[in-house]
């Protein structure tokens, strides 16, 4: 199983991607959600810039916020740039949705989405918007079609992995799936150093910002149903103190980065398999299972104001084999 990172595009980002290189990751998967983070595909282009040999890719891309000619072009732009080294995941929206205040994509359209980009980068014309559209660049201005860049699915539920299994390359998941022959698992989390608490600020703060997204989707999907998670009538009332039209746009503020201030005041951390905290041993037994489940990838995301350390303590802590810089 080959170990990750998923990290929130902003300027450190290309420092960290040039450093998990070093440290012997195998790819960096940048988030894309405009509304919180900084652009994905400029950001990359960078991270293109200072790396090697890591893999890199978007995880994941909603098909609402670029056209697919542009999606398709912004692929082949950075596989000229890294060849044989990207890769892209495509999905619901989520954030990238619910920041703009709406909800996020149908599988139908995400079906289109990854087809017509699929077919794009492949050379074919595609009917988009009732018109034919083809990537027309001539020698020079990008790779020659067809390009065989893999193309993920991020999907949990039955209906997302059949989309998957028919049109995608893999899956991001939170938890392993059997019958893909790529299966990407996001987590999050950190080592337990000797000696320390495994309760400290530190060892709690992924397991806070993972259960975090718990209260965030329940408010999405039912505002009342937050009230049967811990502290979650207070949480609500804190944000239901905003005007109604407005909600959605403190909701979503450090979502997979860090708490914003009405999560740090009432979010704990919740039990959840998608938390990777423990001692080396531990995570080094913890990453077993998840190979022996079906996962194919770990895509681990560092959090906290230290992250080169938390790169440096992951590697060392799962035996990364390092890269001569």
């Amino acid at each position: 199983m080959e170990i990750s990172l998923g990290l929130a595009p902003r300027p450190e980002a290309t420092a960290h991607a040039a450093r998990a290189e070093q440290l012997g990751f195998a790819r960096v998967w940048l988030f894309d959600s405009p509304a919180l983070f900084a652009d994905v595909w400029m950001t990359l282009a960078l991270v293109a810039e200072r790396t090697r040999h890591v893999g890199i890719g978007p995880a994941v891309l909603g098909s609402h916020l670029r056209h697919p000619v542009a999606q398709a072009s912004s692929i082949a732009t950075l596989e000229a740039m890294a060849p044989g080294r990207v890769a892209a995941a495509f999905g619901t929206g989520l954030t990238s949705r619910l920041a703009l205040g709406q909800r996020p994509l149908r599988w139908s359209a995400v079906a289109r989405g990854i087809s017509q980009v699929r077919a794009l980068l492949c050379g074919e014309t595609v009917e988009i918007d009732g018109a034919s559209t083809r990537l027309m660049h001539l020698p020079g201005y990008a790779p020659p079609r067809p390009l065989r860049v893999p193309l993920l699915l991020a999907a949990d539920g039955p209906r997302g992995r059949g989309v998957a299994s028919e049109l995608a390359d893999g899956i991001v998941c939170t938890r392993p799936r059997p019958g893909f022959r790529r299966c990407s698992v996001l987590a999050v989390g950190t080592v337990v150093g000797e000696g320390e608490p495994s309760d400290s600020e530190r060892a709690l703060l992924p397991g806070r910002i993972w259960s975090a997204l718990r209260y965030h989707a329940a408010f999405e999907r039912d505002p009342t149903s937050v009230d049967e998670l811990p502290d979650g009538a207070a949480w609500r009332r804190d944000l239901e103190e905003r005007p109604a039209g407005e909600r959605h746009l403190d909701l979503h503020v450090g979502h997979l980065a860090a708490l914003n201030e009405r999560d740090a005041r009432h979010v704990r951390p919740l039990r959840s398999r998608s938390v990777l905290t423990g001692t080396a041993s531990e995570l080094r037994a913890r990453l077993r299972e998840l190979e022996e489940a079906g996962a194919t990838e770990l895509i681990w995301v560092p959090l906290g104001e230290a992250i080169e350390r938390e790169l440096e303590m992951f590697a060392a802590a799962t035996n990364l084999p390092a890269r001569a810089p």
